[in-house]
């Protein structure tokens, strides 16, 4: 008698194909596996859907093309990064830069959305430059480790100012500023309980724990009024309010260029903690350099300009891309699932506007948190480097502008090394920054 073997699955040629164009064999990882860590991916930062359309509104864009472009903006980035650069990472609007598209640039500068979303397209395309002419790793280490940090926690700190204020725990008083506010109001408590759901939830490693954070306390809303119902699933919104409805006509004001920088200093910096926060585990840093950095790059500027043609705020790397890449997602076949799953989240639009402020806050608030952790990284032994990055950070949420924050840090870090004997410590692309924003601020604010 023959003895009978078990035979092998056959690898089906659409697999060979995906795996010749991937290599995921190469980086030890299957399509199975990679499905499963787009879908990780995607639910750790779903969330960008209802809170983004919910920053951006403020400015008076239409709400439902907002959703629609945040979507579509999602979607074809994060197929351009798995495609093109082939790394597991997604890509959407930011948090912090929607904040400071929002409440800096045009609620306090009082620009138009439009002027705005011209802003953010300039600062992608120089992005992309300082990319392809590989200028981007000069810019990086002119600016002193201890400032960047500061950046990153202090739009923390601006995003935890806004989602207290949101929900209405903090309100404005004559005297104090701002003080605390009603915590016996329904969406007052509702967004507080939100926040330590997501918190919890996101210790104990929960799938999607802030979308679920976010839905929970929107259902406990509706039998107490602060939150409507108004469906789940529909046909996409129309995106023609914001389809290239960019303005250029503040490009020669100093202050065009100082949102240009302020967007593309925090845009080129948060990508480049997200890329290497999330590659470090991937294999694809060997001797502290990124393969394909070049390619990951051009994907990310390209996002920012996409983003702003349909009309959104500046998209960028997420981090929560590190959550697929803990479920063993390898290979930019993870960022095309993303990516599908995103445009397939164009028709639940209608879910999207029931989710009311205190929900959204919620999340923001929570992302405020993880930002923050940057404070623990600066070096607290120098006053004359811990000193300009706490003021950097504090000037953000306490001036409402992170464009006067990155400013304010820059001046105190210049003046504070040239008077402490220590100017070699400051970069001559410090100082001249430094002499921008004094010279900004001294003319106008």
């Amino acid at each position: 008698m023959a003895t009978k073997t078990s035979a092998k699955p056959e690898t089906s040629s659409f697999e060979q194909t995906l795996d010749s164009y991937f290599g995921l064999k190469a980086q030890g990882t299957t399509v199975r596996t990679e499905i499963v860590a787009g879908l990780t991916t995607f639910l750790t930062m779903v969330y960008i859907v209802f809170v983004n359309p919910a920053i951006l509104s403020k400015t008076g864009m239409d709400s439902g093309a907002v959703f629609v472009a945040t979507c579509i903006a999602a979607a074809v980035s994060t197929l351009v990064m798995g495609l093109y650069a082939n790394y597991p990472i997604a890509l959407a609007p930011g948090m912090g830069l929607n904040a400071f598209f929002a409440f800096t640039v045009v609620l306090t500068y009082k620009y138009t959305w439009q002027q705005a979303l011209a802003a953010v397209f300039c600062s992608g395309v120089i992005f992309f430059l300082i990319s392809v002419f590989r200028i981007r790793q000069y810019v990086i280490d002119s600016i002193p480790n201890n400032l960047k940090l500061a950046v990153s926690a202090g739009v923390g700190l601006f995003l935890g100012i806004i989602a207290l204020e949101e929900a209405k725990v903090v309100v404005a008083h004559p005297a104090t500023l701002v003080t605390l506010g009603n915590l016996r109001d329904p969406a007052t408590l509702l967004m507080l309980v939100g926040f330590m759901i997501i918190v919890a939830l996101n210790y104990r490693g929960i799938l999607g724990a802030t979308l679920i954070g976010i839905i929970a306390v929107t259902i406990a809303g509706l039998p107490l009024g602060v939150a409507k119902f108004g469906g789940i699933v529909s046909l996409p919104p129309s995106i023609s309010p914001t389809l290239f409805q960019l303005d250029f006509s503040k490009i020669g004001e100093a202050t065009f260029l100082i949102v240009i920088f302020s967007i593309l200093f925090v845009d080129v910096f948060d990508n480049a903690g997200t890329l290497i926060g999330v590659t470090h585990r991937t294999g694809l840093m060997k001797n502290g350099k990124l393969a394909r950095m070049k390619e990951a790059l051009i994907s990310d500027s390209f996002a920012a300009m996409f983003g702003s043609l349909i009309g959104t705020s500046t998209t960028t790397s997420y981090i929560e891309s590190a959550a697929g890449v803990s479920a063993g997602g390898r290979t930019g076949l993870t960022a095309v699932v993303v990516a599908i799953l995103f445009l397939l989240a164009l028709f639940f639009a209608p879910l999207a506007g029931t989710i009311p402020a205190y929900a959204s806050a919620a999340a923001l608030l929570y992302v405020a948190c993880v930002m923050a952790r940057g404070l623990s990284e600066i070096d607290w032994e120098d006053i004359t480097e811990y000193a300009p990055a706490v003021v950097a950070a504090i000037a953000m949420p306490l001036t409402y502008s992170i464009a006067t924050g990155i400013g304010l840090g820059f001046i105190t870090y210049a003046v504070a090394k040239i008077l402490s004997g220590k100017v070699s410590e400051a970069s001559p692309a410090v100082i001249v920054l430094a002499i921008l924003f004094a010279i900004k601020f001294a003319v106008g604010g």
